[in-house]
């Protein structure tokens, strides 16, 4: 595409999500042309998502999550706009999903996304093992073989979580180790001393087999995760920035930051996938 020109996003707003407002402020610091469009709008009409280069689902409580989180919305995607979504895919474009907008992903198919099966559910996103909604600064690894656009030259981040359903979960073995094999396991819940996947409470907030935090399909284009990168956009954002402002005022360094926080680079590496 014309490195000139910001490539259009169109963020999905309704019925529950609520993360609109900073989704749209990331994308447009990364250089992003962002769109917010109302669920009801384009179901009404959609063949509007043909006119942007990346979709994305944002967090919140879709439709309260009154039928599981992400359920309803993601139903209403598949017997509504499947055709166009389908087409959306298969031009190349992107697709992001953040905390409830992850769970709606799953739930339609489009992750894993397993031999270009967007459709059918193959995984499962659980109520968390501590069986309560945790809301917390968590530690990711990310994956380096893993082909995801969103995460190319990540290798840890913390980020928070808000969710009470954040299990990745099957009882299929054969199709765990087949994600990993392919892999579509994008990030990790580390321990936060030594960097090592953890199954252990709170390093790892919700049991997650494996320790996922975030998947994508085989092409790389399709990413979602229960945490939000989108809620650390400055240095500030970052419940240790005070401690780190500090430490650097003391030993007369530089600040820790440029003034961007750490979650934008998500945004960035989408943006940059046009330009390239």
């Amino acid at each position: 595409m014309n490195t000139s020109k910001k490539p259009p996003v169109l963020i999905i707003t309704g019925y529950g999500v609520n993360c609109e407002a900073e989704s749209k402020v990331a994308w447009e610091m990364a250089g992003a042309d962002a769109h917010l469009i109302h669920l009801h709008d384009l179901l009404a009409e959609p063949a509007k998502l043909q006119s942007f280069k990346a979709l994305m689902f944002i967090g919140g409580f879709s439709f309260g999550d009154h039928m599981g989180s992400g359920h309803v919305l993601a139903l209403r995607i598949r017997h509504r706009m499947r055709d166009e979504l389908q087409a959306f895919i298969e031009a190349g474009n992107l697709i992001l999903g953040v905390c409830n907008g992850f769970q709606v992903m799953v739930k339609l198919g489009l992750l894993p996304g397993l031999d270009h099966d967007y459709f059918n559910q193959k995984i499962a996103l659980m109520q968390n093992d501590c069986g309560v909604f945790q809301n917390f600064w968590v530690e990711l690894r990310f994956e380096a073989a893993c082909p995801c656009i969103f995460t190319r030259g990540l290798d840890r981040l913390s980020l928070p979580i808000r969710h009470g359903e954040g299990k990745i979960f099957t009882t299929d073995r054969n199709l765990l180790d087949t994600l990993e094999r392919a892999h579509c396991v994008t990030c990790r819940y580390v321990d936060r001393k030594t960097g090592v996947p953890t199954m252990r409470f709170p390093d790892n907030p919700n049991g997650s087999l494996n320790a996922i935090a975030g998947l994508c399909d085989p092409t790389g284009r399709i990413f979602g995760l229960m945490p939000h990168p989108e809620a650390y956009l400055f240095p500030e954002n970052h419940p240790l920035w005070p401690t780190r402002r500090l430490q650097a005022e003391l030993t007369k360094s530089c600040p820790p930051a440029d003034g961007r926080g750490s979650g934008l680079k998500i945004f960035e590496n989408a943006v940059q996938y046009f330009r390239d």
